[in-house]
């Protein structure tokens, strides 16, 4: 069964095609990086600009490089949330319109739910599995039961790590994004240089909005040629020692036998090596290209849901707010 994905949630136009929910035919991404870089951060207004001069041609293109055709699709997913709605309207109304014109079924996909699909990529994994799931909106923990019921039991009580990753980059004076470039510098850096606090919460959830403001007071009080390195380098530790800790606690706390790593921080090499070296049962992680956002994981994703009714009236309510109670109508998620 090929699925066509399209992935608009946030600065990164992405379409897909998948077979059987786990061989990549094709993935096809469009960065908006340097379109935001000046700006710090995403802009929204640009972010849909740029998804809506590109979409149309990646999706011919990806046609192109797999020498199919829309005929030859089986179903269409889209994402529908959480993300930036503007831009994910961008993916959901040209996916609905392909979905009518070729008559192909229409799946929408939770944005988090493709990060936890992105690990079955050209792998065996099966679940259930523990997974942590740390992004730029998001740090969870998630009890994963199959493939298509899940249980959110830890989740951040403020920022995400990931955005503390870009925050603490843009205030060490780092292009944008952040925290890619966060983790290059701290390379150069000795982890042990800087004390750093970790926040005192429930087991496992997590919290990052003190250890920002504990840096930047840091910054403020130290000279101007301080150790940017250094200071990179003690916070990427703080952070990664967290998640890592808290993952294994969780897995044994619930018995796991697999602990799974997905999202767009899980292409941090720091956590990858730690979590390797410490955790005592196997660590599945997805290759480097589908950590971050890419429509390979949300094809995925749909093969999964194919089973599961959604009518065309909750798609549209729930793309226009992705906070709506109807999303337990369209996943079977508990938390």
């Amino acid at each position: 069964m090929k699925i066509l994905g399209i992935e608009t949630s946030c600065d990164e136009t992405s379409i897909a095609i998948v077979e059987d929910g786990r061989n990549v035919l094709i993935n096809n991404t469009i960065s908006q990086i340097e379109l935001h870089k000046e700006f710090g951060g995403v802009k929204p207004s640009i972010a849909k600009f740029a998804h809506e001069e590109v979409i149309d041609g990646l999706i011919d293109k990806t046609l192109s490089d797999s020498k199919l055709t829309l005929e030859q699709i089986d179903a269409i997913a889209v994402t529908i949330g959480p993300g930036l709605i503007i831009s994910l309207l961008v993916g959901f109304k040209t996916a609905k319109e392909l979905a009518k014109k070729f008559n192909k079924r229409l799946i929408g996909v939770n944005h988090l739910f493709g990060h936890i699909c992105s690990t079955y990529l050209h792998s065996e994994l099966e679940p259930p599995f523990i997974c942590l799931l740390a992004s730029g909106g998001h740090t969870q923990i998630i009890d994963v039961k199959n493939y298509t019921e899940y249980e959110v039991f830890g989740t951040t009580l403020d920022d995400a790590c990931g955005e503390a990753f870009d925050k603490i980059g843009r205030l060490l004076g780092l292009p944008y994004p952040g925290g890619p470039n966060l983790e290059i510098l701290a390379k150069d850096g000795n982890p042990e240089a800087f004390k750093l606090p970790e926040a005192k919460v429930r087991s496992y959830d997590f919290s990052f909005s003190g250890l920002k403001t504990a840096v930047l007071r840091l910054v403020q009080s130290l000279p101007q040629d301080y150790n940017k390195a250094d200071l990179a380098a003690s916070f990427q530790e703080n952070v990664t020692n967290t998640l890592v800790k808290k993952i294994i606690s969780a897995a044994k706390d619930k018995n796991a036998k697999k602990i799974v790593v997905a999202g767009g921080v899980s292409a941090n090499k720091t956590l990858r090596r730690k979590l390797e070296e410490m955790s005592n049962i196997p660590v599945f992680m997805p290759g480097l290209k589908y950590c971050t956002d890419n429509a390979a994981m949300i094809a995925s994703a749909g093969y999964l849901l194919k089973d599961i009714h959604q009518d065309i009236e909750t798609l549209d309510v729930f793309a226009k707010d992705p906070s709506s109670t109807k999303l337990k109508t369209l996943f079977k998620v508990s938390s």
